[in-house]
């Protein structure tokens, strides 16, 4: 395997991720009144680590970094931004990893199941997979952390409930189980794994 080159666009990449999340918090911290909520950049860096450590390239990490600017912050004119500065495969892989470009959003429910309809009818790239399994991964072990300590309490910061969650990671993972490129194959384990664990703690 070929090493990763990284250059100052990934140095870039970080800045404008903090520049568009710098007060955004961590949702799944909110509602534990006894620990300091999170900042958001934390998820895209492990994202963005995730990415690295299985084999991603430079712009499948600057991807990472940014892949949640355009649903949280602005939409297309995000999109439209990070395309200028970071081109136009870097775009491609956010867009395809948002399941909403729109202000105000669609409900949650009608925009999770346009996302699952993507992944299963639509062609993604497996740039697209590596960087929607990295960040699949990271936030349901980010649940089944929380849920320890916060137990069914924990669902009330999500839209979609328990049930919403649980069905929504069901799917992914066995969209990723047929269809991810079998180069994924430790990341789909991983959210497997993950996944399997929070299943078990939400149904003692």
């Amino acid at each position: 395997m070929e090493n990763v080159n990284l250059s100052d666009r990934l140095a870039a990449a970080f800045d404008f991720a903090l520049e568009l999340h710098r007060d955004q918090k961590r949702k799944r911290a909110r509602a534990d009144k006894r620990r300091p909520l999170v900042p958001y950049i934390s998820h895209l860096m492990a994202v963005c680590s995730l990415v690295l450590e299985h084999g991603g390239d430079e712009d499948e990490a600057i991807a990472a970094l940014l892949h949640d600017g355009p649903e949280d912050q602005g939409g297309r004119a995000t999109l439209e931004e990070i395309r200028h500065r970071f081109g136009e495969r870097v775009a491609q892989i956010v867009e395809d990893c948002s399941d909403n470009l729109d202000n105000p959003k669609d409900p949650w429910l009608r925009r999770k199941e346009g996302f699952v309809a993507l992944l299963e009818t639509g062609s993604p790239s497996e740039s697209t997979y590596l960087v929607s399994l990295a960040d699949k991964v990271h936030n349901v072990r980010s649940v089944v952390s929380d849920y320890r300590i916060l137990g069914e309490d924990l669902w009330e910061a999500f839209h979609g409930g328990r049930e919403g969650k649980l069905w929504y990671y069901r799917t992914l993972l066995e969209i990723f189980r047929q269809q991810a490129p079998q180069r994924f194959q430790l990341l789909v384990d991983e959210l497997e794994r993950a996944f399997a664990e929070l299943e078990e703690l939400s149904s003692a």
